[in-house]
């Protein structure tokens, strides 16, 4: 039976992340907020009305810049255990006090923006060329100048921040604190069920009947919130289409891919390509878990059981740390630090617990060490999961060791490369190390199954779900929870096909994901694994020194995804990146079958 998930505070504290790295104590953290508050109002009373020149605009930006690294520490310091356990009062409390102080304080700076709007191009090209440190963002403010809107337009926009974010808070807090799932019985034994339970052990179950009870009983609690989802997503999307209307965007795609710095003709090239090419050979996958599994027929619900259940191996939090330092070896000495450190340093929280956010993240604020929060459950493609954040760390702390706040992140079109490059390395690795074909077969299983079907399958479904409903809210047709529904059916229909038997309730699906809160996300995970696939191949087979790579992460968001790539040798500009990505899945599926 299913034990129930344990309280936070029955948790191991060694297998826990250390916040307290950012602050030692909450008093600390109140003197921080302290400072920022009486460093905004020393910027305020500095530059409110005197930002007129090249000389001025550049102490704004030095000025603004401090300023932001202390935003993001004490918003990190919130967030982050609000994550861990948003049960937890105290957590809720400190995350919304928080939140409305920084809300204030975005208030009493929105000034700066306005008056850098009403000065000419040449008054702003002058400073971008006297400080390299502020450059970029002044380059950037003028491809966006133009976006902008009046200065007490921008005020009120920002006062109403925290209502236009509301939908997807009250997501969140739907589906980690109020939402309570069903417990259900199979041959008379009891097993509870949770978001965390379901998408970190029933989805993998073995047991058929287990299963596929756990996602009928997960739908049916999820088709009784459908409507006050919908509701908080249509809020959501109305809120970006007037922004894109009120900033004068041709559309909300527009709008929301503006700062990606990438044409709608690469979201929509990821999204046609996967799902008329990939989709065959993902089908010919699906048909090898029905044959294997001995399944009558293939659902919705058997497709991220294992090729080999039986061939589970189990690692220990201690083993994957010699595991993933053995396996990112390759990325040389001063990358194995970082390895070494996310553990040695608690960046890295490992338990389940109630309250605790789904899935992974990892979140790295400037002048602070990374934070990764996984959901750990002991077994070995685990291992994956931690390549993949610690990727992330590794591109932020280098990012933010070489480029200062202004510099640091890059296009969302190119966030998710690191990660899987890490995630693909340790795979590769992992191949060549096995001694037997049982177990190279059940790593490349795994990479097909959790790397390429999470990001090319799971996320991209996302997407073409997405792109079908913007173009719905730019026509302006209403949307409701079965239009929403409707929507994802016919998309999960559309890739597989006759092979997998999709049921009404999978329409629900895309209640699961927050994605859908964060604008035109979820493309860009193929996108990432795209270059993270060259990369990957490239640095494994000796064509590519390892020190080039280092060298992108370096470059923090200096540059446009296309020329981060092109630092590699790797063209995004063209299908060739992603259709060998899509050769390379299918060739790993061959050899998959071929040795089963």
């Amino acid at each position: 039976m299913k034990k129930q998930l344990p309280k936070r505070n029955e948790v191991e504290v060694k297998h826990t992340w250390n916040v307290h790295s950012i602050y030692a104590n909450d008093q600390l953290f109140e003197q921080a907020l302290q400072n920022l508050e009486n460093k905004v109002e020393t910027f305020n009373a500095n530059f409110e009305g005197k930002v007129k020149d090249s000389l001025s605009i550049n102490m704004g930006l030095d000025a603004l810049r401090s300023i932001q690294e202390i935003m993001v520490k004490v918003s990190a310091y919130a967030q982050l255990q609000s994550s861990a356990d948003s049960t937890s009062e105290e957590n809720q409390m400190r995350v919304g006090k928080t939140m409305l102080r920084l809300q204030k304080l975005y208030k009493k700076l929105d000034f700066f923006e306005s008056e850098l709007k009403v000065l000419d191009e040449e008054t702003l090209l002058e400073a971008s060329k006297n400080s390299s440190d502020n450059e970029k963002y002044l380059l950037d403010f003028i491809e966006y100048k133009k976006h902008l809107l009046t200065k007490e337009a921008e005020k009120v926009l920002t006062a109403l921040s925290p209502v236009l974010n509301a939908p997807y808070q009250s997501y969140n807090r739907f589906k980690l604190v109020d939402m309570k799932f069903n417990d259900f019985t199979i041959d008379g034994v009891n097993y509870p069920n949770s978001f965390t339970l379901f998408e970190n052990e029933y989805e993998y179950e073995i047991n058929h009947q287990v299963r596929r009870k756990a996602y009928e009983t997960f739908y049916q609690k999820l088709g009784e919130y459908q409507h006050g989802f919908a509701s908080q997503y249509y809020a959501q999307l109305q809120k970006e289409k007037a922004m894109a209307d009120l900033r004068g965007f041709n559309s909300v795609f527009d709008y929301l891919l503006e700062s990606q710095k990438v044409p709608r003709s690469f979201m929509d090239r990821q999204i046609d390509l996967i799902m008329n090419e990939l989709a065959p050979v993902m089908r010919k996958y699906a048909k090898l878990l029905q044959k294997v599994h001995g399944l009558e027929k293939m659902t919705y619900s058997d497709l991220k059981i294992a090729v080999d259940p039986s061939f589970e191996p189990k690692v220990r939090i201690e083993d994957a740390k010699d595991m993933l330092m053995d396996g990112l070896s390759i990325l040389g000495d001063e990358y194995l630090e970082l390895v070494r450190r996310s553990f040695d340093e608690r960046w890295i929280d490992f338990p389940q617990n109630v309250g605790k956010s789904t899935g992974g993240f990892c979140s790295s604020p400037y002048g602070a060490n990374s934070f990764i929060l996984i959901n750990w459950n002991g077994q070995m493609d685990e291992v994956m999961v931690l390549a993949h954040e610690i990727g992330h760390a590794g591109h932020f702390q280098y990012a933010n060791k070489f480029q200062n706040i202004f510099n640091t992140r890059p296009s969302l079109y190119f966030i998710e490369a690191p990660s899987t490059t890490n995630e693909l390395i340790m795979s590769k690795h992992l191949i060549q190390k096995a001694t037997d074909e049982r177990t190279k077969r059940w790593i490349q299983s795994v990479m097909i199954s959790r790397t390429y079907y999470h990001n090319f399958v799971t996320h991209l479904l996302e997407a073409a779900f997405q792109r079908e409903i913007y173009e719905k809210i730019d026509k302006g047709e209403p949307i409701s929870a079965n239009v929403l529904n409707q929507t994802k059916l016919s998309v999960l229909r559309k890739f597989w096909g006759d092979t997998v038997e999709i049921p009404e309730w999978a329409g629900l699906t895309w209640m699961r994901q927050p994605h859908y809160f964060m604008g035109l996300y979820p493309y860009t995970y193929s996108a990432g694994l795209t270059l993270g696939t060259v990369v990957s191949k490239r640095i494994f087979e000796g064509t590519l020194d390892p020190k080039r790579w280092i060298d992108v992460l370096k470059a923090g968001g200096t540059k446009k995804p296309l020329d981060l790539a092109l630092m590699v040798d790797v063209d995004l500009s063209t299908e060739k990146p992603l259709r060998d990505a899509i050769q390379f899945i299918e060739a790993t599926i061959d050899n998959i079958i071929k040795l089963s």
